[in-house]
């Protein structure tokens, strides 16, 4: 019996190490792109030293600064999840645990037998015990529901689709997940990488991004800053410009203009999106 025991427990070890293991694998792919996400937000801060403005150098330190918070996040969730599950006091518990229940199966079985034998049955209970002790228990039972009713958890809330999704939808251009994996992973750091630099755009020149809403000019006000996140834009994504959508007018709207396509004014960038991208 111990020896099953000891059997048991290592089989539940090594599945759990294969379990384990791939889920390492599995977040290899997420931290690789953190970690180029920061190699380049350090590349851009590096650019921006030399400039003469050292409010240049603002958005990528921030971009840097997301990116480090982020793999550091994650490295720390997978330490703790890789420690946790692999603690060694875990597995004895799991082994003592396992020997008690068929140490506890046995002597069920035991006590079965003793209780089929002649020596059980010599003084059997009186027929009125018997028949009023299994009905205390329901009523004790029924008596707390009725004063402590069990609250019903909710139907499980469906996952809320992806921004790069949200963005795609409202395009009615294609369907994200049919693309290869690697274009899919373009599109994500392609809508990532929009979402940032309206967000850097918004957070220097809240001034003007007021004015260019009020006045329906964005592109036209804040043409330089939008330009040099367009160039980068088209830079790392070209592969997928043709797609029929365009997540930096999509963040532009979202982001500059709160909503509101007019704002925008004329969108000097050629865009293959169906229609313009907006809620």
């Amino acid at each position: 019996m111990a020896q099953t025991g000891k059997d048991r427990h290592k089989s539940i070890e090594k599945a759990l190490e294969d379990a384990v293991s791939r889920a390492l694998r599995d977040n290899l792919a997420p931290l690789q792109r953190t970690a180029e996400d920061l190699q380049q937000a350090y590349a851009d801060l590096v650019a921006a030293c030399s400039s003469t403005r050292p409010a240049n150098a603002l958005p990528a330190m921030l971009r840097a600064q997301t990116s480090a918070a982020a793999l550091a996040a994650g490295l720390s969730v997978l330490s703790n999840f890789v420690t946790l599950a692999l603690n060694p006091r875990d597995h004895q518990a799991a082994a003592e645990q396992s020997e008690a229940e068929e140490a506890a199966a046995g002597t069920a079985t035991s006590v079965e037998e003793n209780l089929a034998s002649p020596a059980a049955t010599a003084h059997p209970e009186p027929e009125s015990q018997r028949m009023e002790e299994p009905e205390s228990t329901p009523v004790a039972t029924r008596e707390r529901v009725a004063h402590h009713p069990v609250s019903v958890a909710p139907d499980a809330a469906v996952e809320a689709p992806s921004e790069e999704a949200v963005a795609i939808q409202e395009t009615g251009a294609f369907d994200l997940a049919s693309l290869p994996p690697e274009v899919q992973d373009l599109h994500r750091r392609a809508n990532r990488v929009a979402k940032v630099a309206m967000q850097d755009i918004k957070l220097l020149r809240p001034k003007d991004v007021r004015l260019g809403c009020e006045h329906k000019d964005i592109c036209h006000r804040l043409r330089n800053d939008i330009d040099k996140a367009r160039k980068e834009y088209d830079r790392r994504f070209r592969t997928i410009l043709d797609d029929p959508v365009d997540y930096f007018h999509h963040w532009m709207v979202q982001i500059l203009a709160e909503g509101d396509p007019a704002a925008l004014g004329e969108y000097p960038y050629p865009s293959s999106a169906a229609r313009p991208v907006g809620r």
